[in-house]
C-alpha cells in the first residue's frame, strides 16, 4: 500500500501502536514514528554530505501547547530545507534552542512503558524506583542530546559516596538503556552510560564465611541480637530472628508484606512475584514465627510490610534496607551471612535423619522439575512440612536454653 504524501490531524489520531514501530511519511524528509506504546514523534530525516542526517522535532499533539502539531513540525520541516539548501544545515542540526529536543525524562518514560509489562512486577518497582529517584530528579528536564558523561558521573559518584556500590551499578545500567533507547530514536547521539563502566569503583572482595552449623555457634548468634545490648533495631532484631525460622531468601523475607500472612492458618504465601524461582510458595509458619510476628504488629503493623525502612517508618510503604541484616551480624561479630541461614537449617535438618531431603528441599523453594510432581508437593505435603518447621523452631529454642 503506497504512503501518502500528506498526512492529516484525523489520520494521525487514528494511527495506533503496533508490536513493532513504524512510521508515516508526510512528504519530503518529515516522517512520524509511533511508538509501540502509542508515543508519536516527529522526525526530519535528508541525506547530506554523503550522509543520512536526522533530527527529532518533538512529541507530536495536536495541541501546540502540550507538543508539536503537523502544522508547526511542517514549518520546522520547511527550515530545515531551506537552511540545507543554503548549504547550513550542520548548524541547523545542533541547534542553540534545547527546549525545541525531548527532555530525559519524556525518553525515559517512553521506554519504561514499552518494557514494563514485560518484566517481572517486581523488578518493574524495582527499575522505577532507581530511575525516578536517581536519574530523573537531576536529568529529567533537561535535553537528553545534550547530556554528557560527565553529569551522569556525579550522580553515580554521589550514589557510591553513600557506599551503595551496587545501587550505583544498577542505576547506570538503567540510564544506559535509556540512552540507547534515545540512540535508535535519533534524539541523542550516543549512550553516555557506557563510558562509565570503567570508571565505577570496584566491590570490595567479601569474605565468603561458612555457614554456621555448629550448635553452639547458631546458640551464640541468637542471643546475641536477642541480648539487650545489640545495637540493631527491634524491626532488624524480628528480621534476623524470624529467618532464622523460616530460612527463606534474604530478600523475600525483608519484602514480605502483611497481607501475605494468615495468621488463622499460621501460613505465609510468598506470591510468584516475588520469589526466585516464580512460583507461590507457601511457607508453615511454627508458633515461634508467629509470636515473632505478632510482637511486631504495634510497631509495623499499620504499614505495608513487616519489616520496613527505618527511615520510612511511619508509613511503612518502602521495605527493609538489604544490608540491614548483614550490617546487622557485623555488628555482633558473628562469621555468617543472611543466606547462609538457608545453608545452616539445611545441613542441622539433613543431618537430623528426621525429614526427607525432598522435604527439606521443597521447604527451601528450590527448584522442581517436574511442573506435575511440584503442585502435588504444595499440596499434600504441607502438614509435614509444618511438623518440620515447629521441630526446626523448638530446636533453634532449645539451644539458646541450655547453659
Amino acid at each position: 500500500m503506497p504512503v501518502k504524501d500528506k498526512l492529516t490531524d484525523r489520520e494521525i489520531r487514528a494511527a495506533k501502536p503496533r508490536e513493532k514501530r513504524y512510521e508515516l511519511s508526510d512528504g519530503a524528509c518529515l516522517y512520524l514514528e509511533i511508538m509501540t506504546n502509542g508515543s508519536k514523534f516527529w522526525r526530519f530525516r535528508s541525506q547530506g554530505g554523503g550522509r543520512v542526517l536526522k533530527r527529532s522535532l518533538g512529541q507530536y499533539s495536536s495541541d501546540p501547547t502540550t507538543g508539536v502539531s503537523l502544522k508547526e513540525a511542517r514549518v520546522e520541516r520547511d527550515n530545515l530545507l531551506k537552511a540545507q539548501e543554503q548549504g547550513n544545515l550542520k548548524e541547523v542540526l545542533n541547534p542553540s534552542k534545547p527546549a525545541e529536543l525531548p527532555t530525559f525524562e519524556q525518553i525515559a518514560r517512553d521506554w519504561y512503558t514499552q518494557n514494563a509489562d514485560g518484566w517481572a512486577p517486581g523488578h518493574a518497582t524495582k527499575v522505577l524506583y532507581r530511575m525516578e529517584r536517581f536519574l530523573l530528579a537531576p536529568l529529567g528536564q533537561r535535553p537528553i542530546g545534550e547530556i554528557r558523561e560527565p553529569d551522569l558521573l556525579g550522580i553515580i559518584r554521589a550514589i557510591e559516596a553513600n557506599g551503595n556500590l551496587e545501587t550505583a551499578r544498577r542505576v547506570r545500567q538503567v540510564a544506559g538503556m535509556i540512552f540507547r533507547f534515545g540512540v535508535v530514536l535519533g534524539v541523542c547521539e550516543r549512550d553516555v552510560a557506557w563510558a562509565l563502566k570503567d570508571v565505577l569503583k570496584a566491590k570490595k572482595t567479601q569474605k565468603h564465611y561458612k555457614a554456621l552449623t555448629k550448635p553452639e555457634e547458631i546458640a551464640d548468634l541468637l542471643r546475641k541480637i536477642s541480648s539487650q545490648t545489640c545495637p540493631c533495631t527491634a524491626i532488624v532484631k524480628a528480621a534476623v530472628l524470624f529467618s532464622f525460622h523460616v530460612f527463606m531468601r534474604p530478600g523475600e523475607i525483608r519484602t514480605v508484606e502483611w497481607s501475605e500472612i494468615d495468621f488463622e492458618k499460621a501460613l505465609w504465601e510468598a506470591p510468584a512475584e516475588k520469589m526466585k524461582k516464580g512460583r507461590l510458595h507457601i511457607v508453615p509458619l511454627s508458633k515461634q514465627a508467629i509470636e515473632i510476628l505478632q510482637s511486631l504488629r504495634p510497631l509495623t503493623g499499620h504499614g505495608r510490610f513487616v519489616f520496613p525502612n527505618s527511615r520510612n517508618l511511619l508509613h511503612g510503604d518502602r521495605p527493609m534496607s538489604g544490608e540491614a541484616v548483614r550490617k546487622a551480624l557485623q555488628a555482633i561479630q558473628v562469621e555468617s551471612t543472611a543466606h547462609g541461614v538457608r545453608t545452616t537449617a539445611s545441613t542441622i535438618l539433613n543431618e537430623s535423619g528426621l525429614w526427607d531431603g525432598d522435604l527439606i528441599e521443597l521447604q527451601l523453594a528450590h527448584a522442581e522439575r517436574n511442573s506435575v510432581r511440584a503442585a502435588y508437593n504444595r499440596a499434600q505435603r504441607l502438614d509435614e512440612r509444618r511438623k518440620m518447621m515447629q521441630w526446626w523452631s523448638d530446636w533453634l529454642d532449645n539451644l539458646t536454653r541450655q547453659d
